[in-house]
């Protein structure tokens, strides 16, 4: 580990957040010397802080360690490129639009790869007034079932939540040119694009 630019980094983010020493220390349970004497690079955190220190100041546990937070490069506004990712053990749902390092339950998540087509559960388009209407011929079990439908258009991501026991199906905004994603908790993620199904 190297202490100095450990230390550096605490200090840094201490101040951005306009803690002092001492609160630190308080919340640690530790003395303030000792927080000023990591930030001067004479030592680095006990092993049974370093948890803690981070949720203090709102950081990655690993950088912190590092000593070097890593920026990711700016979203551009891409909506196309969304990334989502669930969480096995609790089953959150979260989205990103750019580059990002995602936990949940104390495990960083990867970003789910969506499906060949041809591994894709069927599904069935019916245009409805202004919406679509899609049926997905696939299981719906507490072992075996889809738990989100999102879709994808220009400036939007518009996510449906489904649960074991309910119709596999949802009703979106008739939008042209939409990408369409289902995640199964057994088989992941999977992608279509709605311009390839014929409507009825």
């Amino acid at each position: 580990m190297d202490c100095v630019k450990i230390g550096n980094l605490i200090s840094k983010i201490r101040k951005e957040k306009k803690l002092t020493q001492k609160q630190i220390a308080d919340a640690l349970g530790i003395q303030s010397k000792t927080v000023s004497k990591w930030e001067c690079g004479l030592g680095c955190p006990d092993l049974s802080l370093w948890l803690d220190l981070s949720t203090i100041l709102g950081v990655d546990m690993k950088q912190l360690m590092e000593g070097e937070i890593v920026v990711n490069k700016p979203d551009i506004g891409n909506i196309d490129k969304v990334k989502f990712y669930v969480c096995s053990t609790c089953g959150n749902i979260l989205a990103s639009t750019g580059s990002a390092s995602i936990f949940c339950c104390g495990r960083k998540l990867e970003a789910s790869v969506p499906m060949v087509s041809t591994d894709n559960p069927n599904i069935t388009v019916e245009v409805m007034e202004s919406d679509y209407y899609i049926t997905f011929d696939h299981p719906m079990t507490k072992a075996h079932y889809i738990s989100f439908i999102a879709m994808v258009k220009s400036d939007k991501v518009m996510l449906t939540r489904l649960y074991p026991e309910q119709n596999a199906a949802c009703r979106v905004p008739l939008m042209y040119g939409s990408k369409l994603y289902a995640y199964c908790i057994k088989d992941g993620l999977s992608l279509y694009k709605l311009s390839d199904y014929r409507k009825k």
